[in-house]
C-alpha cells in the first residue's frame, strides 16, 4: 500500500504561490511569482530527484495539472536533462481532482470528481510507492484539513514576501508532527520532512 506525500516550496512566511515563474499564478493580484529562482541549486535538484524516485502515482489540483500537462508531454528528447523526470510524469498513473475537467488529454490521467477521501484511499491501496502531490495549493489544504497527508516535504526558502497563498491558512487543524529528515542546501533552502502524528497538545511551560 502506498502513502500520500505532499512536497511543496515555501517562503519563510509560508507562501507557496507561484514559485516557478512570474505568470504561473497571479490570482489575488500576486506579483512575486518566480521567487524560487534565486535559490534553486544543485542540492535542491538532487533532493527532488530522490523524491521523484519514490513516486508511484501523482495527484494534482486542476491548476497544477493544467500547468504540468502543457509541459511534460512535450519533453521527449532523451538528450534533454529533464527526460528521466518526464518519463515518470508521462508513464505513471496521474489523478486530478476536478469537477469541471471531463476529458484530459494527458495520457494515463484519471479525473476524480467524487468523494475525494474515499478515492484517495482506493488509490493508495493499489499504488506501490508514493502518491505524490506537488504544489496544488487548494488541494493540499483540503487534504491537510482531512488528515489525508501521510508525509510532508517542505522546502523552505530564505525569503519572505508578505502576501500570497499560504500552505497553512488560519482555521486549519492543529496538528503535531514528527521530524523524520532535515537538510540544508548550499543556497540556504531548509528541507524538512514531517510525519503528522495527531492533534496538537497544549500545556504550560514549567508547570
Amino acid at each position: 500500500m502506498g502513502k500520500l506525500t505532499l512536497t511543496t516550496f515555501l517562503t519563510l512566511d509560508g507562501v507557496m504561490q507561484a514559485p516557478g515563474g512570474p505568470d504561473e499564478d497571479t490570482s489575488g493580484g500576486f506579483a512575486y511569482g518566480g521567487w524560487q529562482f534565486p535559490f534553486a541549486d544543485q542540492d535542491m535538484g538532487a533532493y527532488m530527484g530522490e523524491v521523484f524516485e519514490r513516486s508511484g502515482a501523482f495527484l494534482f489540483g486542476r491548476r497544477t495539472f493544467d500547468t504540468f500537462a502543457a509541459f511534460w508531454p512535450t519533453v521527449t528528447d532523451p538528450a534533454n536533462p529533464a527526460h528521466a523526470l518526464a518519463e515518470r510524469f508521462n508513464t505513471l498513473p496521474k489523478y486530478v481532482a476536478s469537477r469541471t475537467l471531463k476529458e484530459p488529454e494527458w495520457a494515463g490521467t484519471t479525473v476524480l470528481d467524487g468523494e475525494l477521501p474515499v478515492e484517495i484511499t482506493k488509490i493508495k491501496e493499489r499504488t506501490e510507492g508514493e502518491v505524490q502531490v506537488h504544489g496544488s495549493g487548494q488541494l493540499a489544504q483540503f487534504l491537510l484539513a482531512r488528515d489525508l497527508v501521510d508525509e510532508l516535504n517542505l522546502l523552505i526558502h530564505p525569503v519572505f514576501l508578505g502576501q500570497g497563498r499560504r500552505l497553512f491558512p488560519s482555521g486549519g487543524l492543529p496538528t503535531a508532527c514528527e521530524l523524520t529528515d532535515s537538510r540544508t542546501t548550499a543556497s540556504g533552502i531548509a528541507i524538512h520532512t514531517f510525519r503528522p502524528t495527531g492533534r496538537a497538545t497544549f500545556g504550560t511551560m514549567g508547570g
